[in-house]
């Protein structure tokens, strides 16, 4: 089984080093493979189109596996700091 959707990870309003968001689903194991990127075109109500570009060469995000019916994704910014939302895609088999 694997899954695959969009989240969006909120920086909140002030400029922030790195953030936080869990997503829900079902049948992850901890051997599987977790995956998230932002996708070029990509709108949020704070940030446009060039923003999620930017992000996508700026912004590492990392999966971690934290239970059956979770995991999370830790957004980075490199050598800058996010603010608003951001909308990303994930995956994992």
């Amino acid at each position: 089984m694997s899954a695959q959707g969009t989240a969006t990870v909120d920086f909140g309003a002030t400029p922030a080093e790195e953030a936080t968001v869990s997503i829900a689903t079902s049948g992850l194991l901890s051997t599987s493979e977790i995956e998230a990127w932002f996708q070029q075109g990509d709108t949020t109500a704070d940030n446009g189109a060039d923003e999620h570009d930017q992000a996508a060469a700026l912004c590492r995000l990392a999966a971690a596996y934290v239970s059956g019916t979770q995991f999370d994704v830790k957004a980075m910014p490199l050598a800058m700091t996010g603010i608003g939302t951001f909308k990303f895609h994930w995956a994992w088999v």
